[in-house]
């Protein structure tokens, strides 16, 4: 989606009132669970709709609200579905054991560090020994560098006149996160075939 897709949409949720509020904040809640765009486009529609700060808090709870969800639906309801899914996944039951005691630094880490997609930790997570209160709480810390992140993009690619350096600082930010997790990722792997 590019930057007129964003004003557009933003627009739109104006358009519609609360209605567009609630549904602004309803993109951020189910993005996590369904990414049917990146976040960074619901992130940028929202600090449209709502302002950047309170833009950001609603990207925040929501995501957050939207991961735990997902988790707890996988994890009671859904678990030999998500279990067959990532039967093949070397990743996952190399480290079940070691996040079944660590889970908490686990799962904030993959949150900071995009290794894997946020649906794919929340899933992955609901079938390991992840403890539920390690989940929560890594998800919490995690996502909140992330989503202020997105955030901050979200808002000055659409200001960019009068946020040019702190876009770039931010861009350069998210590129390194990119890259360290990229690099996590090959070290992971060569874990697994060794």
């Amino acid at each position: 989606m590019g930057k007129w897709n964003v004003q557009h949409l933003s627009n739109l949720l104006e358009t519609w009132g609360l209605w567009g509020h609630f549904l602004g904040a309803l993109l951020a809640f189910v993005q996590p669970v369904v990414p049917f765009m990146p976040f960074v486009v619901v992130a940028g529609v929202n600090v449209l709709v709502f302002g950047l700060w309170f833009g950001f808090a609603v990207n925040y709870v929501m995501a957050v609200l939207g991961a735990i969800t997902e988790f707890w639906l996988a994890r009671n309801y859904g678990r030999s579905w998500v279990e067959k899914k990532l039967a093949n996944n070397a990743y996952i039951q190399k480290f079940n054991k070691q996040i079944e005691h660590h889970g908490f630094v686990y799962i904030a880490i993959s949150r900071i560090i995009p290794v894997i997609p946020s649906f794919g930790i929340n899933l992955g997570a609901a079938v390991m020994r992840v403890k539920t209160m390690d989940f929560v709480l890594g998800t919490i810390v995690g996502k909140l560098p992330m989503i202020l992140l997105e955030s901050f993009i979200g808002h000055d690619l659409l200001h960019f006149q009068h946020n040019k350096k702190r876009l770039l600082l931010m861009l350069g930010i998210f590129v390194i996160l990119l890259l360290v997790g990229h690099i996590f990722r090959k070290k992971l792997s060569r874990v697994e075939q060794t």
